[in-house]
Protein backbone atom coordinates (compact mmCIF):
# COMPACT_ATOMS: atom_id res chain seq x y z
CA UNK A 1 0.00 0.00 0.00
CA UNK A 2 1.59 3.22 -1.23
CA UNK A 3 1.73 6.05 1.53
CA UNK A 4 0.44 8.99 0.61
CA UNK A 5 1.77 12.56 0.89
CA UNK A 6 0.02 15.17 1.89
CA UNK A 7 0.52 18.10 -0.24
CA UNK A 8 -0.02 21.94 0.62
CA UNK A 9 -1.65 24.85 -1.39
CA UNK A 10 -1.58 28.21 -0.22
CA UNK A 11 -4.28 30.17 -0.33
CA UNK A 12 -3.88 33.69 -0.82
CA UNK A 13 -7.84 34.74 -1.16
CA UNK A 14 -8.19 38.29 -1.46
CA UNK A 15 -12.12 38.27 -2.32
CA UNK A 16 -15.08 38.62 0.57
CA UNK A 17 -16.90 35.54 0.19
CA UNK A 18 -20.15 35.41 1.51
CA UNK A 19 -22.24 32.11 -0.14
CA UNK A 20 -25.38 31.36 0.73
CA UNK A 21 -26.99 28.88 3.01
CA UNK A 22 -23.49 29.17 5.19
CA UNK A 23 -21.56 27.52 3.13
CA UNK A 24 -18.13 28.54 1.17
CA UNK A 25 -17.41 26.74 -2.42
CA UNK A 26 -14.15 26.93 -3.63
CA UNK A 27 -13.35 25.97 -7.15
CA UNK A 28 -10.38 23.70 -7.33
CA UNK A 29 -8.07 21.88 -9.86
CA UNK A 30 -5.68 19.06 -9.21
CA UNK A 31 -3.17 18.00 -11.51
CA UNK A 32 0.36 16.32 -11.86
CA UNK A 33 3.61 19.45 -11.46
CA UNK A 34 5.24 17.64 -14.94
CA UNK A 35 2.24 17.06 -17.10
CA UNK A 36 -0.53 19.00 -16.24
CA UNK A 37 -2.93 15.93 -16.26
CA UNK A 38 -5.74 16.33 -13.78
CA UNK A 39 -6.65 13.95 -11.04
CA UNK A 40 -10.46 13.28 -11.29
CA UNK A 41 -11.13 10.44 -8.45
CA UNK A 42 -10.48 12.04 -5.25
CA UNK A 43 -12.91 12.69 -2.37
CA UNK A 44 -14.11 14.92 0.35
CA UNK A 45 -12.18 12.48 2.83
CA UNK A 46 -8.98 13.16 0.20
CA UNK A 47 -9.21 17.18 1.17
CA UNK A 48 -8.09 18.85 4.43
CA UNK A 49 -8.83 22.75 4.77
CA UNK A 50 -6.73 24.35 7.50
CA UNK A 51 -7.08 27.93 8.70
CA UNK A 52 -5.21 29.00 11.78
CA UNK A 53 -4.63 25.61 12.72
CA UNK A 54 -7.93 24.62 12.99
CA UNK A 55 -9.58 22.20 10.14
CA UNK A 56 -12.78 23.65 8.58
CA UNK A 57 -15.38 20.65 7.62
CA UNK A 58 -15.22 19.47 3.81
CA UNK A 59 -18.84 18.97 3.37
CA UNK A 60 -18.51 17.31 -0.25
CA UNK A 61 -16.47 17.26 -3.31
CA UNK A 62 -17.94 17.21 -6.30
CA UNK A 63 -15.68 16.57 -10.43
CA UNK A 64 -17.20 17.90 -12.83
CA UNK A 65 -16.29 18.41 -16.91
CA UNK A 66 -17.89 20.71 -18.96
CA UNK A 67 -17.52 23.64 -22.07
CA UNK A 68 -15.08 26.68 -21.35
CA UNK A 69 -14.76 29.73 -23.46
CA UNK A 70 -11.05 29.89 -23.52
CA UNK A 71 -8.72 33.10 -24.63
CA UNK A 72 -6.13 31.91 -26.47
CA UNK A 73 -3.24 34.65 -25.20
CA UNK A 74 -0.30 33.96 -27.87
CA UNK A 75 3.10 35.05 -27.44
CA UNK A 76 4.14 37.05 -30.08
CA UNK A 77 8.12 38.42 -29.29
CA UNK A 78 11.04 38.15 -30.97
CA UNK A 79 10.83 34.35 -30.17
CA UNK A 80 7.17 33.65 -29.87
CA UNK A 81 6.96 31.92 -33.71
CA UNK A 82 8.32 29.11 -32.03
CA UNK A 83 4.51 27.81 -30.51
CA UNK A 84 2.74 29.01 -32.98
CA UNK A 85 2.06 25.48 -34.60
CA UNK A 86 0.32 24.66 -31.27
CA UNK A 87 -1.82 26.66 -31.57
CA UNK A 88 -3.70 26.03 -34.13
CA UNK A 89 -3.88 22.41 -32.02
CA UNK A 90 -5.70 24.02 -29.82
CA UNK A 91 -8.12 25.84 -32.10
CA UNK A 92 -9.24 22.73 -33.71
CA UNK A 93 -10.35 21.32 -30.08
CA UNK A 94 -12.61 24.01 -29.51
CA UNK A 95 -15.98 22.23 -28.95
CA UNK A 96 -19.59 22.64 -30.00
CA UNK A 97 -20.90 25.65 -28.10
CA UNK A 98 -17.81 27.17 -27.22
CA UNK A 99 -16.29 30.19 -28.45
CA UNK A 100 -12.41 31.02 -28.18
CA UNK A 101 -10.47 34.76 -28.73
CA UNK A 102 -7.60 35.24 -30.03
CA UNK A 103 -4.96 37.94 -28.11
CA UNK A 104 -1.39 38.51 -29.15
CA UNK A 105 1.29 39.56 -26.92
CA UNK A 106 4.91 40.83 -26.76
CA UNK A 107 5.44 44.26 -25.04
CA UNK A 108 1.38 44.96 -25.34
CA UNK A 109 -1.58 42.87 -25.39
CA UNK A 110 -3.69 43.00 -28.98
CA UNK A 111 -6.62 41.54 -30.13
CA UNK A 112 -6.39 39.52 -33.14
CA UNK A 113 -10.23 37.85 -32.90
CA UNK A 114 -12.56 38.54 -30.58
CA UNK A 115 -14.71 35.68 -29.19
CA UNK A 116 -16.21 33.27 -31.44
CA UNK A 117 -17.40 29.43 -32.38
CA UNK A 118 -15.84 29.66 -35.93
CA UNK A 119 -12.53 28.00 -36.11
CA UNK A 120 -12.36 29.25 -39.50
CA UNK A 121 -11.96 32.84 -38.54
CA UNK A 122 -9.81 31.88 -35.69
CA UNK A 123 -6.97 30.00 -37.16
CA UNK A 124 -7.05 32.53 -40.14
CA UNK A 125 -6.38 35.38 -37.34
CA UNK A 126 -3.30 33.28 -36.67
CA UNK A 127 -2.40 34.30 -40.47
CA UNK A 128 -2.40 38.08 -39.82
CA UNK A 129 0.28 37.52 -36.38
CA UNK A 130 3.39 40.06 -36.10
CA UNK A 131 6.34 39.25 -34.02
CA UNK A 132 8.58 41.56 -32.21
CA UNK A 133 9.51 43.26 -28.79
CA UNK A 134 10.21 41.49 -25.59
CA UNK A 135 7.37 39.15 -24.12
CA UNK A 136 5.48 41.33 -20.62
CA UNK A 137 4.10 37.91 -19.75
CA UNK A 138 2.27 39.72 -16.70
CA UNK A 139 1.19 42.92 -18.52
CA UNK A 140 -0.27 40.99 -21.40
CA UNK A 141 -2.56 39.01 -18.52
CA UNK A 142 -3.44 41.79 -16.80
CA UNK A 143 -4.68 43.77 -19.37
CA UNK A 144 -6.15 40.93 -21.86
CA UNK A 145 -8.50 39.68 -18.26
CA UNK A 146 -8.83 42.89 -17.24
CA UNK A 147 -12.88 43.04 -19.06
CA UNK A 148 -11.85 40.87 -22.18
CA UNK A 149 -14.37 38.45 -21.64
CA UNK A 150 -17.74 40.35 -21.75
CA UNK A 151 -18.92 37.87 -24.43
CA UNK A 152 -17.64 34.35 -22.90
CA UNK A 153 -20.85 32.41 -21.64
CA UNK A 154 -19.17 29.40 -20.38
CA UNK A 155 -16.44 29.12 -17.84
CA UNK A 156 -13.83 31.95 -18.41
CA UNK A 157 -9.81 30.48 -18.75
CA UNK A 158 -6.82 31.71 -20.08
CA UNK A 159 -4.51 29.54 -22.10
CA UNK A 160 -1.14 31.33 -22.07
CA UNK A 161 0.88 30.02 -24.96
CA UNK A 162 3.96 31.48 -24.65
CA UNK A 163 7.94 30.47 -25.48
CA UNK A 164 8.51 30.72 -21.27
CA UNK A 165 10.19 34.15 -20.97
CA UNK A 166 9.24 37.64 -19.16
CA UNK A 167 9.96 40.83 -20.24
CA UNK A 168 9.87 43.75 -17.92
CA UNK A 169 6.05 43.85 -17.21
CA UNK A 170 4.67 46.66 -14.54
CA UNK A 171 2.17 44.83 -12.81
CA UNK A 172 3.39 42.18 -10.70
CA UNK A 173 1.27 38.94 -10.19
CA UNK A 174 -0.44 39.56 -7.24
CA UNK A 175 -2.02 42.12 -9.13
CA UNK A 176 -2.82 39.30 -11.89
CA UNK A 177 -4.25 37.04 -9.55
CA UNK A 178 -6.06 39.65 -7.93
CA UNK A 179 -8.06 40.60 -11.36
CA UNK A 180 -8.38 37.11 -12.37
CA UNK A 181 -10.31 36.45 -9.29
CA UNK A 182 -12.38 39.52 -9.68
CA UNK A 183 -13.36 38.56 -13.18
CA UNK A 184 -13.74 34.75 -12.35
CA UNK A 185 -10.76 33.46 -14.85
CA UNK A 186 -8.64 30.57 -14.61
CA UNK A 187 -5.23 30.99 -15.79
CA UNK A 188 -3.84 27.68 -17.76
CA UNK A 189 0.47 28.65 -18.64
CA UNK A 190 1.51 26.56 -21.39
CA UNK A 191 4.89 26.76 -21.83
CA UNK A 192 8.58 25.55 -23.25
CA UNK A 193 11.32 26.62 -21.37
CA UNK A 194 11.56 26.76 -17.44
CA UNK A 195 12.77 29.73 -16.26
CA UNK A 196 9.62 31.33 -15.20
CA UNK A 197 8.02 28.22 -14.17
CA UNK A 198 7.40 29.59 -10.41
CA UNK A 199 5.88 32.84 -11.65
CA UNK A 200 3.60 30.44 -13.86
CA UNK A 201 2.84 27.84 -11.10
CA UNK A 202 1.65 30.85 -8.36
CA UNK A 203 -0.41 32.44 -11.65
CA UNK A 204 -2.11 28.56 -12.03
CA UNK A 205 -2.28 28.01 -8.40
CA UNK A 206 -3.89 31.68 -7.53
CA UNK A 207 -7.11 31.46 -9.82
CA UNK A 208 -7.92 27.35 -10.30
CA UNK A 209 -5.81 26.78 -13.15
CA UNK A 210 -2.81 24.46 -13.84
CA UNK A 211 0.37 24.73 -16.02
CA UNK A 212 1.79 22.71 -19.17
CA UNK A 213 5.49 22.27 -19.88
CA UNK A 214 5.63 21.33 -23.06
CA UNK A 215 8.77 19.69 -23.29
CA UNK A 216 7.71 17.51 -20.03
CA UNK A 217 4.59 16.48 -21.93
CA UNK A 218 6.22 15.32 -24.56
CA UNK A 219 8.69 13.32 -22.55
CA UNK A 220 6.18 11.60 -20.80
CA UNK A 221 3.83 10.80 -23.46
CA UNK A 222 4.15 12.29 -27.35
CA UNK A 223 1.45 12.92 -29.35
CA UNK A 224 -2.30 14.63 -28.61
CA UNK A 225 -1.24 17.81 -26.69
CA UNK A 226 -3.89 20.37 -27.12
CA UNK A 227 -6.20 17.51 -26.40
CA UNK A 228 -4.51 16.69 -23.20
CA UNK A 229 -4.47 19.97 -22.25
CA UNK A 230 -8.23 20.44 -23.04
CA UNK A 231 -9.09 17.36 -21.06
CA UNK A 232 -7.59 18.86 -17.97
CA UNK A 233 -9.30 22.57 -18.87
CA UNK A 234 -12.54 21.36 -18.86
CA UNK A 235 -12.59 19.95 -15.62
CA UNK A 236 -12.60 21.25 -11.72
CA UNK A 237 -13.70 20.02 -8.29
CA UNK A 238 -16.40 22.28 -6.63
CA UNK A 239 -15.43 22.32 -2.80
CA UNK A 240 -17.81 22.99 -0.54
CA UNK A 241 -16.89 23.88 2.89
CA UNK A 242 -19.28 24.23 5.84
CA UNK A 243 -19.98 28.22 7.34
CA UNK A 244 -19.42 31.21 5.42
CA UNK A 245 -16.76 32.91 6.92
CA UNK A 246 -13.86 33.76 4.77
CA UNK A 247 -10.66 32.06 4.50
CA UNK A 248 -7.77 34.30 5.54
CA UNK A 249 -4.31 34.44 3.66
CA UNK A 250 -3.30 32.08 5.86
CA UNK A 251 -5.52 29.14 5.40
CA UNK A 252 -3.89 26.08 3.52
CA UNK A 253 -6.27 23.23 1.29
CA UNK A 254 -3.84 19.97 1.73
CA UNK A 255 -4.50 16.75 -0.77
CA UNK A 256 -4.04 13.54 -0.10
CA UNK A 257 -2.49 12.22 -3.28
CA UNK A 258 0.39 9.31 -3.57
CA UNK A 259 2.57 11.67 -6.25
CA UNK A 260 3.65 15.45 -6.24
CA UNK A 261 0.82 17.24 -7.58
CA UNK A 262 -0.39 21.03 -8.11
CA UNK A 263 -3.49 22.02 -6.15
CA UNK A 264 -5.19 25.22 -7.38
CA UNK A 265 -7.92 27.57 -6.20
CA UNK A 266 -10.78 30.02 -7.59
CA UNK A 267 -12.88 31.25 -5.07
CA UNK A 268 -16.50 31.06 -5.96
CA UNK A 269 -18.80 34.42 -5.54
Amino acid sequence: MRTCSRLIAILLLGLRLVPAWGQLRLQVTVTDRKTGEAATNLAAADFTVWEDKNRRAVLNVEYRTGPVDPMLLLDTSLVGEVVRPLAADLIAQLAEREQMAVVSFHSAADLIQDFTSSKQLLLRSLENLRYGNAPNVLDALYAAVDGGFQAATFRRVVLLLTTGFEGRSRVTEQQVIRVARRQSVSIYPIFVVGSERSMFERLARGTGGAMFQLTEMRKQKPGDIAQRIFATVRGQYTVTLQGNLRLSDKAKIEVARPDKALVSILPVE
